[in-house]
């Protein structure tokens, strides 16, 4: 697999035909898109939590995973848009794909600029923004745009430091505000694919988060635990 750093959006590429998958890279390198690539979907969902893209272009027969799985796997962490590009052309196959989270779906062979105009469409879904930068918890106020906490206590107000992990922790539970994140979702945001054994670290970085945020920790109103299941960030 090869990352091209550009300054435009990042696009994951899997696909295991290596004539269509650097047709594919010539033609998104040559609108401005960085370009990832891969041609195993095990691989792929690792590159996706390494460097997550901005939309995913992915073919559904895959050497070791089936396409459709690679975007069930990733539906559990991320919302980035797929966009399948496959063969197969029966209904049964694209509704298999689109209830396992799919975005759109292309069928074989296809032309590059019908399929560039969809990856425009799929990219102007602002999935991992949200309008709200600014959250409260307790006392202290969140900007995630400026990453930037502040504790106001008094009519006084003192920085609060959070670090990297902290910080990444952080955004996901806020930008799912009063929605359950499953400690899977966590960990793979977290740690990527394979972490799945490493609650111990969630735990320990959500302890670190209360004393930091809450108002009263060992009694937290906003950074919660759902046991057995995951975190949530309740408003």
């Amino acid at each position: 697999m090869r990352s091209i750093r550009s300054d435009a959006g990042r696009i994951l590429i899997v696909e295991d035909e290596p004539a269509l998958l650097r047709a594919l890279e010539i033609n998104l390198r040559a609108r401005g898109y960085e370009v990832i690539t891969s041609s195993a979907g095990q691989d792929a969902l690792v590159e996706a939590a390494r460097q997550p893209p901005d939309a995913v272009l992915l073919d559904l027969g895959l050497p070791d995973l089936d396409g459709a799985e690679v975007i069930r796997k990733l539906r559990t962490w991320s919302a980035v848009p797929v966009i399948v590009l496959s063969g197969r052309a029966g209904s049964g196959d694209k509704i298999g794909a689109l209830d396992a989270g799919a975005d759109d779906y292309v069928t074989k062979p296809f032309s590059m600029e019908e399929l560039m105009a969809r990856l425009r469409a799929a990219l102007r879904r602002d999935w991992h923004k949200t309008s709200d930068s600014q959250f409260s918890i307790g006392s202290c106020l969140v900007d995630l745009t400026a990453r930037t906490v502040v504790r106001g206590r008094n009519d006084e107000t003192e920085p609060v430091h959070l670090t990297k992990t902290e910080w990444r922790m952080l955004d996901v539970l806020l930008r799912s505000a009063g929605q359950l994140v499953p400690a899977s979702r966590l960990l793979a945001e977290l740690w990527g694919p394979g972490a799945e054994d490493s609650t111990h670290y969630l735990r320990f970085h959500m302890a670190r988060l209360r004393r930091k945020l809450e108002d009263d920790p060992p009694r937290p109103r906003h950074l919660l635990t759902e046991p057995g299941m995951g975190y949530r960030y309740q408003p």
